[in-house]
């Protein structure tokens, strides 16, 4: 055997050894005999660069080079399922399938509900040539080369397999809770902020720029929706059952069930056993097994109707209040944070939890030394719902009261009408405030200076080198890059993502600064009726009143911003940095009003543009995006698969439905 054949037949001993290990959990070498094989298929990869393959066993471990993101269109997009929380809304959605079967028998699939990070993996002739994230639904990032390191992905099928030549398997890509624990332990230590949860870590981890980060972390994934126009049957079970034949991971808790009695007995099971399970689950995801009934059924303009989520109702345990701090967000609202004896819940310990507003906690009428009921909402953030009644006596400890001035610098908390929370009003003075009004400030959608994470900006402001917005455009290379020159690399970039970012359009700098009640859709809103900075900023009330979308909280809002001396500064100083303080020319060309006065409904999938490229382009052309059909809606953008309850509420109330075509013939007239 020359040494081109070893290779070959190194990488295939090495795939089967890697699916026997992390997927089959039934290894049949020791980790000393498969080290050796991997090290004599790299030192053989390294004679023959000309044979260099993405998906060799050699390349699970990743690298340190910058990993950036494309992203591409779904071929099929990744809808999200409607979620269900009881029993009863189990058995509508049952009764609802056998209604829109017109009671010819099916078959219902339960899986369990993962909770991670949905993924799209595609093959072509045996081989991993795409992951894409699931994005909005219908374009998602490229995250191929990170996915690469989760080995229990197959990167190479075996080549008697019987797979279509092209198909696409979608799945959930997680962290096991060992992994996460792990993981916090190692942060915890460099004293670096900690996952809240193994969504986020996966998340996180999937999104790293450096595929050895993700090696290291040890990510999972469970495939559970087969899809592509050669399939091996009809139904959805059996198609999983033949993936995992080819090498992937398929839970073995799938059921084919016909009942109702036998769907909840799965729900009964699992909420239970869910627990003793090595990655966090959610829930219970229920499918039509046949292809051909999904496809009776339908979808909406959402989700699937032959597919329904049931939620699992959130573990409670009890413990003992012991502290309450109270912290400062970005826009000054202080939050009162729970101390606790620390406490087991859904797979983690569980030390602290939000107490959200002062009228909760008054609510909860909470003293220190209290028993606690918690619970984590949404199976991630852990909140007390309750005073436990069991431990309740006469002699509690002393009341919670919400205290009346920051806790980070002093000043008098203010309450702004019609708002539940406490805000500090020294939003240029007080440091978790500007740090937070910092990171807003580089986020993708408002700057999008994606080299600067909150360690990095907490680094820079406790080093001196920020204070505010501003300071950053002052930032060098030699600032950044270490005392002995070690983040050289690093530093330009970080130095260049800036520079960028002076390019970003006037209407996401506006969002970018910050200003309470003005979110990203009023900042497009608030640049298109008044085309610039200036003259926003000379915008009396009424003027601001006259915006529609725009109410008294906000305009008030606007005003004192505008008129305080700090922001004025800081707007001069970013001007003189080159920020885009007005609507471009292109924009400006682009706008028109041949929507003005209209509200339009989008529904359906779309092939020219995405959702949001329609909502931006209506908005552009003066339109207003509604959700929901009523007598006022002026039209409706649809696309393939428009809902039918929708296109039978625009029948009955005689509203058009225009094409994509169509739509886009109107705007360029």
């Amino acid at each position: 055997m020359n040494e081109q054949e070893r290779i070959v037949a190194l990488r295939a001993e090495l795939h089967r050894h890697n699916h026997n290990y992390y997927v089959l959990n039934q290894p049949t070498i020791s980790d000393q005999d498969f080290d050796a094989l991997l090290r004599e298929l790299q030192d053989l990869e390294a004679r023959h660069p000309e044979l260099f393959d993405p998906n060799s066993p050699t390349q699970r471990v990743g690298s340190d080079l910058s990993n950036e993101f494309q992203t591409f269109r779904h071929t099929r997009p990744m809808l999200s399922l409607a979620n269900t929380y009881n029993k009863e809304e189990v058995r509508e959605y049952y009764n609802r399938v056998r209604e829109g079967l017109q009671d010819e028998p099916f078959e219902i699939c339960c899986e369990l509900k993962f909770d991670g990070l949905s993924i799209s993996l595609h093959y072509e002739d045996g081989r991993l040539v795409r992951a894409l994230t699931r994005g909005d639904g219908e374009q998602g990032d490229d995250v191929t080369a990170n996915v690469r390191t989760i080995r229990s992905i197959p990167l190479q099928l075996s080549p008697d397999g019987g797979w279509p030549r092209e198909f696409e398997i979608r799945g959930e890509v997680l962290m096991p809770w060992t992994s996460f624990e792990a993981l916090n332990r190692e942060r915890e230590a460099r004293e670096e902020p900690l996952f809240a949860n193994p969504r986020n870590a996966a998340s996180g981890t999937l999104k790293s720029k450096q595929t050895s980060v993700v090696a290291e972390r040890k990510l999972d994934a469970y495939l559970y929706y087969l899809l592509g126009d050669t399939l091996p049957a009809d139904g959805h079970y059996e198609n999983l059952q033949q993936a995992r034949l080819w090498g992937f991971k398929v839970s073995d808790a799938m059921r084919k069930v016909r009942t109702l009695d036998e769907i909840y007995a799965f729900i009964d099971h699992w909420d239970t056993a869910r627990r003793d399970l090595p990655v966090a689950t959610d829930g219970i995801v229920l499918k039509v097994n046949s292809l051909r009934q999904q496809r009776a059924l339908g979808m909406t303009a959402k989700s699937p109707r032959w597919a329904i989520a049931y939620k699992f109702q959130a573990e409670q345990q009890s413990t003992i209040l012991r502290e309450v701090t109270f912290q400062v967000g970005r826009t000054g609202a202080v939050t009162p944070v729970a101390n606790m004896d620390p406490v087991q819940l859904s797979g983690t310990i569980v030390r602290r939890a939000t107490l959200h507003n002062a009228d909760f906690v008054a609510q909860l009428d909470l003293h220190l030394g209290d028993h606690v009921l918690v619970e984590k909402g949404g199976e991630i953030i852990p909140k007390i719902v309750a005073v436990d009644p069991a431990f309740v006596t006469s002699e509690r400890g002393p009341r919670v009261e919400f205290i009346r001035r920051c806790p980070e610098c002093g000043a008098e908390l203010v309450r702004f009408e019609g708002e539940a929370a406490w805000y500090c009003p020294n939003d240029s003075h007080c440091p978790p405030q500007i740090k937070g009004r910092i990171e807003h400030f580089v986020s993708r959608r408002a700057m999008n200076i994606d080299t600067l994470g909150p360690e990095t900006i907490d680094d820079y402001y406790n080093r001196g080198l920020v204070h505010d917005i501003a300071d950053l455009y002052d930032l060098s290379v030699d600032q950044l890059n270490g005392a002995h020159g070690e983040r050289q690399r690093s530093a330009s970039k970080t130095i260049q993502a800036i520079a960028d970012s002076r390019q970003v359009p006037f209407e996401r700098v506006l969002f970018a600064l910050g200003i309470r009640f003005v979110g990203e859709q009023m900042a497009k809103t608030l640049a298109r009726a008044f085309k610039s900075m200036d003259a926003l900023a000379a915008a009396s009330l009424d003027d601001l009143l006259q915006v529609g979308g725009v109410g008294q909280a906000i305009a008030e809002s606007v005003i004192r911003w505008f008129q305080d001396a700090d922001n004025v500064f800081l707007l001069e100083r970013l001007r003189a940095h080159g920020l885009q303080f007005q609507l471009s020319e292109e924009a400006l060309a682009a706008q028109s009003d041949r929507l003005q006065g209209q509200s339009i409904v989008i529904s359906g999938v779309f092939a020219h543009h995405s959702r949001d490229e329609y909502k931006a382009l209506i908005e552009q052309h003066g339109g207003k995006n509604v959700g929901s059909i009523s007598k006022k809606t002026s039209f409706i953008l649809a696309g393939d698969n428009m809902g039918p309850a929708k296109l039978e509420k625009a029948q009955k109330l005689g509203i058009p439905i225009l094409s994509e075509d169509q739509f886009l013939e109107m705007i360029q007239e």
